[in-house]
């Protein structure tokens, strides 16, 4: 365990960019990009580890990258508030090139809970200390989630984009609720933060629930491996709902070991994924069983290849065996190493005390 620790902080600090954006995987054909989410959690996972000077290049490119597009956030903020109907496109993407450009290809661009996660990770980033070279960029976020996390949008599998996800909610709630703590924030923007936040926390214990736990997205009885954020670490629900979440993706999406996606998954067939075995640790560890979290870490270290590199998903035990082979023709072997498959496991590890 500890030899994957040490490879997995190689791999990363290896991959990172000299902007300080964390590309998806540089070797595979579309994932040669900066995903907020994967970079925010990357971060994150070497946080864990005591690692600082990678993980606040990455914040700094992102602060960056928000602060040139100020005028954009502040067009976008303004025809929301005058109740216009806003054109997708006009939106912040979901991914950006390494040097923090928007990218050129077609994309399924419209998410938010990036900005939220990367929100809730600059303030543990932080850690009680309020740098004020990331004032502007926390403010503009802020601005930006009050106004759009209303709207529908892509998931975090970029899926579903005429839908509101309840996992997208989760992310928004907590990176808001960071903000707040960061000190970073004028009195106005700290109340409308708080103000969307409770109004979100509403919306997720309502119409973003069924049976005591969370679904998918508004109005589905669905259960998404994503859901598990929720529960740790981004810890936006009570011990009652965490508890029957967790229940309900061991039901439908734990397989031997392993979580799925979703039960519909597709993509390369629908194996199952390192990063969701590690937030699965993480909800384990939350609801008091060490035991079952220790598992997890053992099954993600398991799918690692022989030089020790994490892959997106594995493909042994395939929901839709049927689809694989149009992944594997269209972009060839599943992405490894996927950089967010290793900080995930360096996060469940820190929490377990598996350190160099």
């Amino acid at each position: 365990m500890r030899d994957l620790v040490e490879h997995s902080i190689k791999v990363i600090n290896r991959e990172q960019a000299p902007s300080g954006a964390y590309p998806a995987c540089s070797n595979f054909p579309v994932y040669g990009y900066a995903w907020l989410r994967d970079g925010a959690f990357v971060a994150d996972g070497l946080r864990a580890h005591g690692i600082v000077d990678g993980p606040r290049a990455f914040h700094e490119w992102m602060a960056r990258v928000i602060g040139e597009r100020a005028g954009r956030i502040e067009a976008v903020v303004a025809a929301l508030a005058a109740g216009e109907e806003v054109d997708q496109a006009r939106f912040l993407p979901t991914r950006y090139t390494l040097d923090g450009e928007d990218g050129s290809e077609s994309w399924w661009d419209f998410q938010l809970d990036g900005y939220g996660t990367w929100l809730w990770a600059l303030e543990r980033h932080l850690a009680g200390t309020s740098d004020r070279a990331f004032a502007a960029a926390v403010a503009l976020t802020v601005r930006y989630l009050c106004a759009a996390w209303r709207l529908p949008c892509y998931d975090w599998w970029e899926e579903h984009a005429e839908r509101v996800h309840v996992a997208t909610l989760a992310s928004v709630e907590a990176g808001l609720r960071a903000a707040t703590r960061t000190g970073l924030l004028g009195d106005g923007d700290a109340g409308a933060a708080l103000s969307a936040a409770g109004e979100i926390a509403a919306v997720i214990a309502g119409e973003g629930s069924v049976d005591g736990r969370l679904r998918k997205w508004l109005g589905s009885d669905a259960v998404d491996g994503s859901l598990l954020a929720a529960v740790a670490p981004l810890r936006v629900v009570d011990d009652a709902t965490a508890a029957r979440t967790v229940a309900a993706v061991e039901r439908d999406l734990l397989d031997d070991g392993g979580v799925h996606r979703f039960r519909a998954d597709v993509f390369y067939g629908g194996g199952r994924w390192p990063v969701l075995a590690g937030l699965l640790g993480q909800a384990y560890l939350r609801l008091g069983r060490p035991g079952d979290a220790g598992r997890q870490l053992a099954w993600i270290a398991g799918t690692a290849a022989a030089n020790g590199d994490l892959p997106e998903q594995v493909s042994d035990r395939l929901l839709h065996p049927e689809h694989r082979r149009e992944w594997l023709d269209r972009w060839g072997p599943v992405a490894t190493p996927l950089l967010w498959s290793h900080g995930a496991f360096l996060s469940l590890a820190a929490e377990l005390e598996v350190t160099l």
